[in-house]
């Protein structure tokens, strides 16, 4: 019977290459795009479970409204899944209405770090919301669609809000999933759906696909989107030979592809199993780059294991040049420890992209000059210079509103026109707009510096397809410059 069901999963359209999925959404300087890989993993469970499906990702195809409203018109769904993000909401609840106005009779779910949080302020004020599957939605949109598809109440499901009566109705929350080994693997769902060549990694080889070896992450940061808002402070894992078997079927079934970029939030939380997957790909010869977020607990013997097993490039959060400001933000490191872990990196030969963030609590401008050295200092591969970007459901955005330091509570305005990153607080020292120009700033005096230049050309030399990669990332930082300029 549940083949009956139809499901049509949207990452609807917006901005041009809007990356909903990533910890910060929008449209990168650097070309990046992020998979739906939430909504990939939604979609590999119902199609497991008998049901016709069809997943589109409207920003990586170039799609506009007219284009996604054809598809769903041909596919004729019963049920739309529509994914959101704080910069988006608005966009996405018109584009949902509008599909909502053609086909009235389908029932329509919103998911995303978003709805999560602010279920009771989209249900109270758009109808055309039926339901919010809130935090780790998986089995929530199973349930709905196994109910549906019997002809059962809806109501009853753990993980969802409704309206109903003059109020919001909010389910008990759905436990977290343990077994992480049962949800399909993403690559599989990729190939079936999804054009790889349409998502772009800046740090990593072209092309490349992104995987999910576990949810949640065990560390504190107050700035961290997805560990606050949907899947937890608890890490949970797949088991190691799961994951290796997801390296094996991408060389073997996606033979195009030149990286894995594993997407976990700290995929290194737990070393004894990032040493079990890196043992088992090197007995089993598999041959693959790949890169992972990482976390600077790495010693120099792990580094050099992970090297032997293919990783190429670790992507760490460094945050800031400040003691203070890192422990304002409980990040639970210490600069020599930042230090040590590049030191070891490099003789390790693994690369490192460094990521930093201005306008933290307790930031100035000395401080945000602190930060910048220390990034020269720790003269990673490449790094990037965000704003602090606060979005409802975190710590952060707490104390922003608490403060008095959040600028605006439009959710539009945390992108400009372009869907690139806008800030939205103003510090006692620096502004929004003070931050944004800082940032851009850091930027360009990292990579554009002489040093570092000549460094890039001996790269070229030495190693041409990182140095054409590099490249490629510079081209697209400086058409962004060339439209702003504009």
């Amino acid at each position: 019977m549940n083949q009956l069901l139809k499901i049509f999963l949207l990452n609807p359209p917006f901005k041009k290459k809007f990356s909903r999925s990533q910890r910060s959404p929008g449209t990168t300087k650097a070309g990046t795009l992020y998979y739906p890989y939430w909504l990939a993993s939604v979609t590999g469970l119902l199609e497991k479970e008998g049901f016709s499906v069809e997943l589109c990702d409207a920003p990586a195809d170039g799609l506009g409204e007219h284009q996604v409203y054809k598809r769903i018109a041909n596919f004729r769904p019963d049920l739309l899944i529509i994914d959101t993000s704080t910069p988006s909401i608005q966009n996405d609840i018109c584009v949902l209405e509008r599909l909502k106005n053609d086909r009235p009779e389908v029932k329509t779910v919103m998911v995303g770090s978003h709805p999560s949080v602010l279920a009771e302020e989209i249900l109270l004020n758009h109808r055309s919301v039926d339901f919010i599957a809130r935090k780790e939605y998986d089995y929530t949109i199973l349930e709905l669609a196994e109910k549906m598809a019997n002809g059962e109440d809806l109501t009853s499901i753990q993980g969802i809000s409704f309206y109903k009566g003059g109020v919001v109705i909010n389910n008990p929350d759905r436990p977290y999933i343990e077994n992480m080994d049962e949800l399909p693997m993403l690559s599989k769902v990729y190939k079936k759906y999804l054009n790889i060549k349409n998502y772009r990694f800046a740090a990593a080889r072209y092309p490349m696909v992104m995987m999910i070896t576990g949810r949640g992450c065990p560390f504190r940061c107050s700035f961290c989107l997805y560990p606050q808002t949907m899947h937890g402070r608890k890490y949970r894992l797949r088991s190691a030979d799961n994951v290796v078997e997801e390296f094996s079927f991408i060389v073997q079934e996606l033979p195009e592809v030149k990286e894995i970029v594993i997407e976990d939030d700290t995929f290194t939380a737990e070393l004894a199993r990032v040493k079990q997957i890196c043992k088992m790909i090197i007995e089993r010869k598999i041959r693959i780059p790949w890169s992972a977020n990482a976390r600077i607990n790495l010693d120099y013997e792990t580094m050099k294991l992970i090297r032997e097993a293919g990783c190429r490039l670790l992507i760490v959060g460094f945050e800031s040049g400040n003691q203070s400001i890192l422990n304002n933000v409980h990040k639970g490191i210490r600069l020599e420890q930042s230090i040590q872990f590049m030191e070891n990196a490099k003789k390790a030969g693994i690369l490192v992209h460094g990521c930093y963030m201005i306008g933290l609590p307790g930031e100035t401008r000395q401080t945000a000059e602190e930060t910048f050295q220390f990034a020269v200092r720790l003269a990673s591969d490449s790094a990037q210079f965000f704003p602090l970007y606060v979005y409802p459901g975190t710590e952060v955005y707490s104390w922003a509103e608490k403060e008095g330091y959040l600028d605006t509570r439009d959710y539009s305005r945390w992108v400009d026109e372009k869907g690139h990153h806008r800030c939205v607080t103003s510090l006692p020292e620096l502004s929004a707009q003070d931050i944004d120009n800082v940032c851009l700033s850091f930027y360009k005096r990292y990579h554009l510096n002489q040093k570092y230049l000549r460094s890039k050309m001996l790269q070229l030399i030495r190693n041409p397809r990182e140095g054409r990669r590099s490249l490629r990332a510079a081209i697209w930082f400086l058409k962004y410059l060339v439209n702003r300029n504009r």
